[in-house]
């Protein structure tokens, strides 16, 4: 049964964003998923099995346009937009040097751009009906680097995240639209061959590797918990506590 409520969820079609299309899909929302072909989220539609309350909208999210068809596509099939969730994101696991000129726009596209155009698009439909909630997904390695993890120019895009959504959700929270982020630590999915999860499972002090349903529970929990705003909150395990 549908609550009425709409969340526009990018990198829907598999791993983090795929558990999220569910968890809310679970909770009776209205879910439009973004992917790069249309074929991933006629899949990922297949196996979440609800037809009237999944929209799959295909595109590059790092092109302003992708954003705008986003929104359309949202508020032809559902009316309005309530939540946002900028998931989609790349890691890759290379020193800071060595990266191409290729990898760098590649990182940056679906990173940063990724989430600036989708944000600057729904937020102005959030101003319009004053309220809202946009949750980003980051990277704990964002927030306390590991030199057991090349992973420099996520801590730059990722870590740069984290600190605009402590910015936006100040700019925003006069028209009563909230921004918080989810800041995954090493998450089981496909992201990971199995041959290195012994090594990742002890980046952190839970000593396992974290699931995509863990990340979707956080995920719900801040785009539906009114009083809070400006929160990265790290789901790691501990790592970011501390050493161990």
């Amino acid at each position: 049964m549908s609550n009425n409520k709409t969340v526009i969820i990018t990198g829907a079609s598999s791993g983090l964003g795929f558990a999220m299309a569910k968890a809310f899909l679970d909770l009776g929302y209205n879910v439009v998923g973004n992917a790069r072909t249309q074929e991933r989220l006629d899949a990922a539609a297949a196996e979440l099995g609800n037809p009237d309350r999944f929209l799959g909208v295909a595109g590059d999210i790092s092109l302003p346009e992708t954003a705008e068809r986003l929104l359309d596509h949202a508020l032809e099939a559902f009316g309005k937009v309530d939540v946002l969730v900028n998931n989609a994101g790349i890691f890759v696991a290379r020193d800071f040097v060595d990266f191409t000129a290729a990898e760098i726009d590649s990182v940056i596209d679906t990173n940063l751009r990724g989430f600036i155009y989708p944000t600057q698009v729904v937020a102005r439909h959030m101003i319009s009906r004053n309220e809202g909630s946009i949750v980003n997904v980051t990277a704990s390695v964002g927030m306390q680097p590991d030199r057991n993890v090349p992973g420099t120019m996520a801590v730059l895009t990722k870590g740069g995240l984290n600190a605009v959504t402590r910015g936006l959700s100040i700019e925003l929270s006069r028209h009563n639209v909230r921004v918080n982020a989810v800041a995954p630590g090493v998450i089981d999915t496909p992201m990971h061959s199995p041959e290195t999860h012994e090594f990742l499972s002890r980046l952190n002090p839970a000593g396992r590797l974290g699931t995509p349903e863990e990340i979707a529970e956080a995920v719900v929990y801040l785009a539906q918990a009114s009083f809070i705003n400006g929160v990265v909150l790290p789901v790691d395990g501990g790592g970011t506590a501390g050493r161990w």
